[in-house]
């Protein structure tokens, strides 16, 4: 039996990047194709729509530390969402690196190919994102839940007395 078109498996973010995960940069909205010929009449270009949920895509590079292989290390994460997401404070003043923890993280495989070489890759999407937190326990604290906006613009607050 085959499997179902555009499979989304749901993962743990914690398992799958065991080491964190950061943001390189700022996310983009995904726009289709256009043709120079299209944008020659002045089309504008259209958002692309997830088939699955009907909302907009929007696209940021990462950067995996605990990935072996070079070609593995940076990748780009889609983000499913009605509105942009607002990714956490940079680490440091003015640098665009940003330790973030995906929120509704689903995988669906890929097959990849370079001449003969051939390997699985796998396309990460998230609904949303938010600041890894840090705690009075000395952990990171990726797994504690975030207050606030469902994790699309604030980091963690604190109730420190």
């Amino acid at each position: 039996m085959p499997a179902p078109q555009d499979v989304r498996f749901t993962v743990s973010f914690d398992e799958w990047f065991p080491q964190g995960l950061y943001l390189m940069g700022e996310l983009t909205q995904a726009f289709e194709y256009q043709s120079q010929e299209e944008k020659a009449k002045g089309r504008p270009a259209r958002p692309i729509v997830d088939q699955a949920t009907g909302l907009y895509v929007y696209r940021g590079q990462c950067s995996d530390p605990a990935a072996e292989k070079a070609r593995e290390q940076a990748f780009t994460v889609e983000f499913v969402a009605s509105v942009q997401p607002v990714p956490p404070a940079a680490i440091a003043p003015n640098v665009p690196v940003r330790a973030i923890v995906l929120e509704g993280m689903t995988v669906r495989p890929r097959a990849e190919a370079s001449g003969q070489a051939k390997w699985l890759t796998y396309q990460i999407r998230a609904t949303g994102m938010r600041a890894v937190a840090t705690g009075p326990q000395g952990g990171s604290g990726r797994s504690a839940k975030a207050a606030g906006d469902g994790g699309q613009s604030e980091a963690p607050k604190s109730n420190a007395a």
